[in-house]
């Protein structure tokens, strides 16, 4: 293997796609502030696993420096979405996910949504119940400049609007009338449900990761606060999946990963797509 330092040579892969092997707070000083629309990315979960044995370089200073470059980065009206769980520590959840939201806000970003990443997983032996979400935080740099609502079939759809309560601010029940019929779609709730399995379509490059998220969570954030020709980044890469997903929604794209075998691995995925 070459020295370290060798490995940290930004590849162009394309004029709109490019990927950095190093460690992303020495990277991340490379891209210009304010020059990023929407960061998707899914930092390491405590100790949950060990990515070849660099999560030791994890810890709640690297983390609260990397929220306040990504706040540098990021352009106003920009978002990042972070996917993000505790680990579980002598029966006590670590709560490391609320302690980076709080900071994200401190470092003076909006917490625009607390959104769910519902999944299953295999059955544990223990005295909670099982473990069903993590979370995907959004954070923006003021009012988010694009939201590109994703929309699910309404149940109703086509019975007629009829007269619905609701509570004001104050504590007393005020009626609201809807006239006309239920449209045939309805915009989607904030909690996301997809398979987090093994799945051979998707190549067994990808999976040579410890730690992947679903392909389509990508693409739907990416859909949802960005546009073509957007901006799209990653400081925690990983195996690609981000930056598959906006080489395939027209977005330009920026990547890091620390470890050279992952680092590949995403290289070749992207370069595939």
């Amino acid at each position: 293997m070459a020295p370290y330092d060798e490995q940290r040579e930004i590849l162009n892969m394309q004029s709109n796609i490019q990927l950095m092997q190093g460690d992303c707070l020495e990277r991340m000083k490379e891209i210009p502030s304010g020059s990023v629309d929407l960061t998707v990315t899914s930092p390491p979960y405590d100790n949950l696993r060990s990515y070849n044995g660099n999560n030791a370089e994890w810890s709640d200073n690297v983390w609260a420096e990397c929220i306040q470059e990504l706040y540098r980065v990021t352009k106003f009206g920009g978002v990042v979405v972070w996917v993000v769980a505790d680990a579980t520590i002598k029966g006590s959840e670590t709560g490391s996910s609320f302690r980076q939201a709080l900071w994200a806000m401190d470092c003076g970003f909006n917490l625009h949504d607390t959104m769910i990443y519902k999944k299953e997983g295999p059955p544990l032996t223990h005295n909670r119940y099982e473990q069903k979400f993590e979370y995907m935080f959004v954070f923006s740099v003021g009012k988010p400049n694009t939201f590109n609502g994703l929309r699910e079939p309404s149940k109703y759809a086509g019975d007629s609007r009829k007269s619905k309560t609701m509570r004001q601010d104050s504590d007393s029940l005020s009626s609201r009338c809807a006239k006309g019929t239920v449209s045939a779609t309805k915009l989607k709730g904030n909690v996301f449900e997809y398979f987090a399995g093994y799945d051979s379509s998707k190549g067994k490059e990808r999976h040579k990761h410890p730690a992947t998220f679903p392909d389509q969570l990508a693409n739907d954030h990416i859909s949802s606060w960005s546009n073509e020709g957007d901006v799209v980044f990653d400081p925690f890469l990983g195996s690609g999946t981000t930056g598959v997903a906006a080489k395939n929604l027209n977005r330009d794209f920026i990547g890091i990963e620390l470890d050279e075998t992952y680092f590949n691995i995403a290289k070749e995925r992207i370069n595939k797509s």
